[in-house]
């Protein structure tokens, strides 16, 4: 398996110079350990699975001895697995104050960050690693995607160009570096295992209680309602559960980094908007599996295209800030009337307010609805037409066209 070059890697190294303690995040087979083990080659760091039920044994009943056997430099993969070891990390952090000493993976999120916050508040750069993006697939570099004519001209000397039928591709098999390195060839198989495998291993591990049928029903449920909003009430009727429950496996699922939210855009000078976030998955591959698409031209064809095609382009923005160890600050607007702007992404005090439209010669109506940002409390600057246009364009000076390649 050929490996493939992770933006994030320059970043792990950067604050390994500056933090005693860097923590990645993410969920399973997206590539942490596999990074970590390449960034390592040729140093002195040992490395330690929790997935061994041994050390993972010895970490939770006595993580002195643990930390005496493994002695930093070290890689602890899977740390969520023995959250005592938090404490015992801190005490030799503020013992010898030496910058990279420990490296951490974990694929539970939140249930890791309480262990973290508690026990290594300023000592820990946390870092989270996504499913491959769009650049990371073509070899190249990355910095966070804005609506900028310079960054964007950049942007597209940077990138592959891709039609809509290449981008439909990309998006039905989906960003596991398995697939794309070619290490699993077929995606169905692939998107089956990982469900019956490391997600319900997982599963398991956060609540013993659930049962796998019903929270494959439960996912399938989500997959279909992906970038739309959130309706507890819909997702719990089709999964044949009480809404307690829809409430609790959507914290699951966002515990495990396959889904995220994008919230509703407001402050106090935007009346009558909507309160409630959009649903995503991180992965496009995993939810053409769940709702069962046979083939990137059915998909296209197929009533989830524009759907897909908006979770696919929400995502893949937010992999460009989380790759470079940024947050990135990306909202929708909606109001009472419900109209909508797609994406508004809020960076150095502007608003970018950006549509996403799968046609290839977007029109000027389309930034119609951009407007609604003007009495926001922040200024809108420039607006996007994110589309399947093939090259860069604009629709005036204020307005830029932008090919779903480029991001």
């Amino acid at each position: 398996m050929n490996y493939i070059d992770r933006n994030l890697e320059k970043v792990v190294l950067q604050v390994s110079d500056e933090y005693p303690v860097v923590l990645v995040t993410g969920p399973r087979q997206v590539g942490k350990t596999t990074m970590l083990q390449k960034l390592m080659e040729g140093t002195e760091r040992k490395y330690v699975s929790l997935d061994d039920l041994n050390e993972r044994s010895l970490a939770k009943t006595d993580p002195e001895l643990f930390l005496q056997l493994h002695k930093p430099p070290v890689l602890i993969d899977e740390v969520q697995y023995a959250p005592e070891l938090f404490t015992y990390i801190k005490i030799h952090v503020d013992k010898t104050h030496n910058p990279g000493n420990f490296w951490l993976t974990g694929s539970q999120v939140f249930k890791l960050m309480r262990g973290v916050q508690e026990s290594l508040a300023g000592r820990v750069a946390v870092l989270s690693l996504t499913s491959l993006s769009q650049a990371e697939m073509c070899g190249k570099q990355m910095e966070p995607f804005l609506v900028d004519l310079k960054a964007l001209t950049e942007r597209s000397e940077q990138r592959t160009p891709a039609d809509a039928e290449s981008i439909y591709a990309r998006i039905f098999k989906g960003s596991m570096p398995a697939l794309i390195s070619g290490q699993n060839s077929n995606s169905q198989i692939f998107y089956s295992s990982y469900l019956s495998t490391y997600i319900e291993r997982d599963i398991r591990e956060l609540s013993d209680s659930i049962d796998s049928l019903k929270f494959l029903k439960f996912i399938t449920a989500v997959a279909a309602r992906s970038s739309q909003m959130l309706n507890m009430a819909d997702i719990a009727r089709d999964a044949d559960i009480n809404q307690k429950q829809a409430k609790d496996w959507l914290g699951i699922l966002e515990t495990l980094g396959i889904i995220f939210y994008l919230h509703p855009y407001s402050n106090n000078m935007l009346k009558r908007l909507v309160k409630t976030p959009k649903l995503y998955f991180y992965d496009t591959g995993l939810v053409c599996y769940l709702t069962k698409w046979s083939s990137p031209e059915t998909l296209e064809s197929g009533a989830m295209n524009g759907a897909i095609l908006e979770n696919y382009v929400v995502s893949e923005i937010r992999k460009t800030y989380l790759n470079c160890g940024k947050e990135p600050f990306m909202y929708y607007y909606r109001d009472k009337d419900a109209k909508e702007i797609d994406i508004v992404l809020e960076h150095d005090g502007v608003l970018n307010p950006i549509e996403i439209k799968k046609s290839s010669n977007p029109g000027a109506e389309l930034t119609g609805v951009f407007h609604l940002l003007d009495n926001a409390s922040i200024p809108r600057s420039k607006g996007a037409i994110l589309c399947m246009k093939p090259e860069l364009s604009a629709i005036d000076r204020e307005n830029y066209i932008v090919p779903i390649w480029m991001i």
